[in-house]
């Protein structure tokens, strides 16, 4: 694993040791990037799922000016510091060791809202469509924000959570990416 492109292009990221987490495939997070970016100037993203923390650090690479990394695993939090130490990002990131609803309702309290959300959760434990809605009822992506969802091809996602649109869909194997923007006013 590596970071695919941008300003840390080529740094090696560590895996988080074990079976607990399934990284995301330089492939993959190229496509990913190449749909969402595939640069950004500036801005703040949320990783709540960070495992290595590849989705957060590949963001930071391509410009945005903060991430918030999310992590229930004691691991993959370790994990997470060390690659952020390894790109020397410690500055532009937030790490905690969390659940994905107690953290949302923790960033709520804060009243951030977020240019980019990534969320990948566990193929097992499919949450998606929940953490949208709560996503979108709270406001905490701006109104030009982008949601990136990677999952599990079975996971059949609707085209519509809340106000929010899902405006891509590709599939890599069995790992599905659905991405999600706010419905543009007058279309």
């Amino acid at each position: 694993m590596r970071v695919v492109s941008g300003k840390y292009k080529g740094h090696p990221l560590k895996a988080v040791p074990g079976m607990s987490t399934r990284p995301t495939t330089d492939k993959v997070k190229e496509a990913i990037f190449n749909m969402i970016g595939p640069y950004f100037e500036g801005g703040v993203a949320l990783d709540l799922f960070g495992g290595s923390g590849g989705l957060g650090i590949e963001a930071l690479s391509r410009g945005m000016d903060k991430v918030i990394f999310v992590d229930r695993d004691g691991k993959a939090i370790q994990t997470i510091k060390q690659n952020l130490g390894t790109c020397k990002l410690i500055e532009q990131a937030e790490v905690y060791r969390n659940d994905a609803e107690r953290a949302l309702k923790a960033l709520l309290k804060r009243e951030l809202s977020f240019d980019l959300i990534l969320l990948d959760p566990p193929y097992k434990d499919q949450q998606i469509i929940s953490l949208i809605s709560v996503i979108d009822t709270h406001g905490l992506l701006n109104e030009s924000g982008v949601i990136m969802a990677e999952h599990d091809t079975a996971a059949e996602l609707p085209k519509q959570i809340g106000r929010l649109m899902r405006i891509k869909y590709e599939t890599y194997g069995i790992t599905g990416i659905s991405i999600y923007k706010y419905e543009e006013q007058g279309e």
